[in-house]
């Protein structure tokens, strides 16, 4: 499809009603409907349609939901195929064959040391849901109940998937350091940074001082979306299992945005070749609708009848999707095409920095890109990186928006721009995309309103 700005009939007015009815009726809480105050009418690959007759360019994916865009066929052709079938669109939990397709072809895109001695969870239809399945899960098996998280993670909304969260407000899980290099908590980044955060984590769980709880289980992000797009280093993700595996604590990989392509192989944790006790999935593999599952090791299948259940885990039409969608990726090699593709465009983003100053770092793996913006006039010779700058990022993202461009806010102080398009992005959108995100850049480096609003310093 093409992405120039389309011709559709302007209804404004019509817009305008339903964003004010919207602010009226809906909840503060509501999120995405602020920095975005757009309403789609249609949508198609990386394309959306507003009512206002403005076509913008998707990289938001619905979070990373869509790995094949808006309304793939293959997608619809699925889920028309149900709806003619006249099969139950609600099932509980029973078997069906529509569950029995998506199971097997999950179980063929997993790791197979998983896949061959794998149990499935279907869990409520988002992936907090997931998360506390997993949490559960865990401690059922073991029979402890401390959980180790680490700094800048995101899970999830819900009680349990909050608590090991970077933003947990009370100390419910033991947080340990999460690797980086641009803003490294020792110090030092690179390949050393992370050995000292693996050591940190070693001799804090083998102290008897250390003031650890028995952990259930260590849980993390093969690369922190929501903490600012971070890829965790193959050599520590290495470790973590290493340190995990020799005192019995099953590790859980959260791939709920990471998998299915998205970071240039199937699963994120097979850049590392380590193999999770616990797997943790939804997003993208409901084919846009909603649909979370765990994927874990026989041997943690201790919970009895009911220990987790939901009224909504039996989604017959996501599932379709989602089998659809696993094939399609798998068959096209998506997968190698995000890789490909997503080294390109950080490559020139990387560019780009060179001549702005308030690039920060450009960093992601396959099509999980962030673009981390900073204050760079700000002196403190003692700072490891500049401030973050949340202010210029909102003026950026709000630039893209006026180009047509939709882009998500993420970081410790909302200061990375993340992209996150469909995995059938071609070179074409791709470029596009990176034209219309520089010139929005420029713009909001011009403007007034970001100035002197930086994030605080690290």
């Amino acid at each position: 499809m093409a992405v120039t700005e389309s011709a559709l009939p302007a209804q404004p007015a019509a817009q305008e009603g339903i964003l004010r009815r919207q602010s009226l009726r809906e909840s503060a809480a509501r999120t995405y409907a602020r920095a975005l105050p757009i309403v789609p009418v249609r949508a198609r690959g990386l394309t959306i349609e507003g009512a206002d007759g403005r076509r913008y360019l998707d990289c938001l994916s619905g979070a990373g939901t869509l790995a094949l865009g808006h309304n793939h066929p293959v997608v619809l052709e699925a889920i028309r195929k149900v709806l003619d079938s006249g099969a139950p669109l609600h099932v509980l939990d029973l078997a069906t064959p529509v569950k029995d397709a998506f199971t097997t072809e999950l179980f063929a895109t997993l790791p197979p040391r998983l896949a061959d001695n794998a149990r499935i969870q279907f869990c409520g239809p988002a992936g907090t849901d997931a998360v506390e399945a997993a949490i559960k899960l865990v401690r059922t098996a073991t029979g402890h109940s401390g959980l180790l998280a680490f700094t800048g993670a995101y899970h999830g909304m819900t009680a349990g998937a909050l608590a090991v969260s970077g933003g947990a407000t009370e100390a419910r899980a033991t947080r340990l350091p999460y690797p980086q290099n641009y803003r490294c908590p020792f110090g030092i980044g690179g390949e050393r940074g992370a050995e000292l955060a693996a050591r940190w984590t070693e001799s804090l769980l083998d102290d008897p001082k250390g003031g650890v709880p028995a952990p259930a289980g260590l849980i993390l992000e093969p690369v922190q979306g929501e903490g600012g797009v971070i890829p965790a280093p193959d050599a520590w993700m290495r470790r973590m299992r290493e340190i995990t595996a020799a005192r019995s604590i099953p590790l859980i990989a959260d791939e709920v945005q990471t998998g299915v392509g998205r970071t240039g192989a199937f699963w994120a944790v097979e850049h590392s070749g380590i193999v999770p006790d616990v797997m943790v999935m939804s997003k993208a593999i409901g084919g846009s609708l909603p649909l979370a599952v765990i994927v874990y090791h026989s041997d943690l299948d201790t919970w009895q009848p009911g220990a987790h259940a939901g009224t909504f885990r039996g989604n017959q039409l996501a599932m379709a999707a989602g089998a659809a969608t696993l094939a399609y990726v798998r068959e096209h090699r998506l997968a190698e095409r995000a890789a490909t593709l997503g080294a390109r465009m950080i490559g020139r983003l990387q560019g780009l920095a060179a001549t702005h100053p308030c690039i920060g770092d450009v960093r992601g793996r396959g099509l999980m890109i962030g673009v981390e913006l900073v204050d760079p006039d700000t002196d403190d010779p003692g700072a490891a990186a500049p401030p973050p700058a949340p202010a210029l990022a909102a003026a950026v993202q709000q630039e893209c928006l006026r180009r047509g461009l939709i882009v998500e806010l993420g970081g410790r102080h909302a200061g990375v721009v993340r992209l996150l398009p469909p995995l059938t992005l071609t070179d074409e959108q791709a470029a596009a995309v990176l034209d219309r995100f520089a010139d929005a850049l420029a713009a909001a480096e011009g403007s007034p309103h970001h100035r002197h609003a930086t994030g605080p310093s690290y």
